[in-house]
């Protein structure tokens, strides 16, 4: 054989090895005649409103569970495809190298294990229904050719590892570990894509929100009242998609889920209504360990002695191109504490609130079939939702605020702001704590409860606040403040009597308070720059001189004032302006001249026309800003000075009971429309020119007036 010959030959055995060995598999074989077959054993009916909007009733839980699964897939199938590989810790076989850390760190949290080991420990109706969802999936990807390979079929702990490996993000777990791996570039990076990439959140942004009740004795008319308004992206794995759910076993919810829930996450029924906001109660410990090799562990050392550690190896594949991906082996360890990382400053291990539980998906079933508080509270007192305040009203006046947080068990001794010496035991976490042990109010003399991310001890009127002494430091509770905090307070807390126009009007409220961190740096912002030689910044300290705080959409000085704000302040506005210093206000008070006269030509554009409702070819003017009551989060860097709002506001549920007790008045709105991708549907933006006036529309919640307006009425698989 000639060299050359043999050099080809080489050369493409190489290349095929190489083909062979980054080749993706297939994953498992997905039976379409199956998937149809099982769905046969479930008989849901889908009736969507003249919105687009599916009402799925049934005789069974599981019935509507299915129908559930199905309707959203109908208007959301990419988006939950990418809730499934996220949650199998498959995403960068998707998405490529922004997924790798997120498939590394559900392999390190042992969410997998868990799911293994516990999925049968679930109650049977949980099971049920999240059997019958996959179910629901698994026929929606038998009749398309929409579903990528690999993502079906889906299973019921497919469905429970969406909640398991979701749910620490709305504590901040990945914040968390950021700053554990601030010395390594790589990682840091890769942490901060998985906010953009997965959670569409832009950098620095946080998920927020408001949530309101007023009991009869605060009402002008003697009825009570809930505001179901969270902060979510517009778009993504964590934005709000509307359904209604009724089945003959009692469940009967209308409301707001995410991308791969069974359940209502918050919303009203007949008895009953609950609101979630996010806080952020210290569910994050790092301990250091002492180890016997600080780049291959094998051991650590505890109390004196030395332990083996758990060691595992996470395995998944990071898209290339085509049908071609790399395999990748990453180490992972445990300790007693939780998950070990090995980083450039040291072996770390994390504790963290919610871990081994996957029972989340459960609570949110038994509150979503309560009856009445007693029931509802008996859900909370699970404890399986790690974090999450709630808000909570009901048809016979109660209102309650809870602090929900699985607090550890932990040492009062330690900071635990701070690094912990991993290698005490004393310092090992010992369970969760009981509920109640965090804030909570429970029907009020004032009458009112609310809470817009700030604090526990400021969620009704003073007499009736938790007492902040009762919770020592080692507790970890939430003692920020926000603008939407301080104004929440101002409107509902200073009107002792509140109409129902008033209860809405103050939800919508777009103005700073002068108190905020906002209206400070501004202020301070004009006293430092008062001097100035500079044509441009003296034309734009008249311009800021003129704000009243407001940001409603006529407003000449809001966009100066806020874009000032998101450059010194970051995209939340909660940095204590005292702390920023006269260089980098400087800096941020120049850029946004720069934007503005390069963008429009002048400093004092109308808030409207800066931050815009874009959706399609709609794009339409908005009351409201980050951080403020009717919340508005802009996004990116402006284009022609126009920056999309890409988050806030989102899907809200207003709910009234009558004096009567009789069921509730129900409006709901959305920032788009039921179609969540399909920008051919007439519901991909039909309720987006209502949300931007503030308006709101009606559901049909009785069966002859559902059908009145129905657009469909089918039943998948039949």
């Amino acid at each position: 054989m000639k060299p050359v010959t043999v050099v080809l030959a080489v050369i493409g055995a190489a290349a095929l090895a190489a083909a062979v060995y980054l080749w993706a598999p297939s994953g498992p074989a997905f039976d379409a005649g199956a998937a149809r077959a099982a769905a046969q054993s479930y008989d849901p009916r889908i009736i969507r409103d003249r919105y687009g909007v599916p009402h799925i009733l049934g005789a069974r839980d599981a019935d509507v569970a299915f129908g559930l699964a199905y309707a959203h897939a109908e208007d959301d199938w990419k988006t939950l495809e990418e809730v499934l590989f996220f949650s199998r810790g498959r995403l960068a076989s998707r998405i490529g190298k922004d997924g790798a850390v997120t498939d590394y760190l559900i392999a390190a949290l042992g969410i997998w294990r868990d799911i293994d080991a516990k999925y049968k420990d679930l109650d049977p109706e949980t099971r049920a229904i999240v059997e019958a969802y996959a179910a629901g999936l698994n026929l929606f990807c038998a009749e398309r050719s929409v579903c990528a390979g690999g993502a079906a079929p889906v299973t019921g702990k497919d469905i429970v590892a969406g909640f398991a490996s979701r749910t620490p993000f709305f504590y901040g777990l990945d914040v968390s570990f950021k700053q554990l791996f601030a010395g390594d570039e790589k990682r840091s990076a890769a942490l901060e894509s998985l906010r953009t990439a997965f959670l569409h959140l832009a950098p620095g942004a946080e998920l927020g929100s408001n949530a309101m009740a007023v009991a009869p004795s605060r009402s002008a008319d003697g009825h009570t009242r809930l505001m179901v308004n969270s902060h979510q992206p517009y778009t993504g794995p964590v934005a709000w998609y509307e359904a209604r759910v009724k089945s003959d076993e009692g469940w009967d919810m209308i409301g707001g889920v995410f991308p791969g829930s069974p359940v209502i996450l918050h919303g009203v029924g007949p008895d009953l209504g609950w609101a979630h906001t996010v806080n952020s109660p210290d569910l994050v410990d790092v301990f250091a360990l002492k180890v016997d090799n600080a780049k291959n562990p094998t051991r650590y050392l505890m109390d004196g002695e030395w332990r083996e550690l758990e060691r595992g190896v996470a395995r998944f594949r990071v898209k290339l191109f085509g049908p071609f991906s790399l395999p990748v082996a990453r180490p992972i360890y445990r300790s007693v504490h939780g998950p070990v990382f090995v980083t450039p400053t040291g072996v770390f291990a994390v504790s963290y609130g919610g871990a081994g539980d996957i029972r989340a998906v459960e609570q949110w079933r038994r509150m979503n079939k309560a009856k009445d508080f007693s029931s509802w509270r008996a859900a909370m007192e699970m404890q399986a939702i790690p974090s999450l305040n709630a808000v909570y009203a009901d048809r016979s006046g109660m209102i309650a605020y809870i602090y929900n947080a699985a607090i550890p068990d932990r040492s009062a001794e330690q900071d635990w702001s701070v690094t912990a010496d991993g290698s005490r035991l004393s310092l090992v976490w010992k369970g969760v704590l009981p509920f109640g042990t965090a804030p909570s109010v429970v029907a009020p003399a004032s009458g009112y409860v609310v809470n817009a991310n700030h604090t526990p001890f400021q969620s009704s009127a003073p007499a009736d606040n938790p007492d902040p002494s009762l919770y020592p430091a080692h507790l970890g509770i939430d003692q920020r403040t926000t603008n939407r905090g301080i104004r929440i307070q101002e409107l509902y807390g200073g009107d002792d009597s509140i109409t129902a126009e008033e209860f809405v009007s103050y939800k919508m409220d777009a103005l700073y308070a002068p108190d905020s961190r906002l209206r400070r740096l501004i202020a301070r912002l004009i006293e430092r720059e008062a001097g100035s030689a500079e044509p441009d910044v003296r034309a734009a300290l008249e311009v800021l001189s003129s704000w009243d705080g407001s940001t409603e959409r006529r407003n000449r000085a809001a966009a100066l004032a806020v874009r000032i704000g998101y450059l010194a302040l970051g995209h939340r506005l909660i940095e204590a302006p005292e702390e920023i210093a006269e260089k980098d206000e400087g800096v941020a008070l120049r850029r946004a001249i720069a934007e503005f006269k390069e963008g429009f030509g002048r400093l004092d554009p109308e808030w409207g026309e800066a931050v815009r409702l874009i959706r399609g070819d709609l794009s339409l003017p908005l009351d409201g800003g980050p951080d403020t009551l009717r919340a508005v989060y802009p996004a990116g860097e402006p284009t022609n000075g126009v920056q999309p709002a890409a988050g806030g506001d989102t899907y809200i549920v207003y709910a009234d009971w009558p004096a009567d007790g009789g069921p509730p008045l129900v409006r709901t709105i959305h920032q788009f429309g039921s179609a969540t991708l399909d920008q051919a549907s007439p519901h991909y933006a039909d309720q987006a020119p209502l949300f931007a006036e503030e308006q709101w529309k009606t559901p049909p919640m009785k069966l002859d007036a559902l059908l009145a307006e129905a657009t469909r009425d089918y039943r998948p698989g039949r």
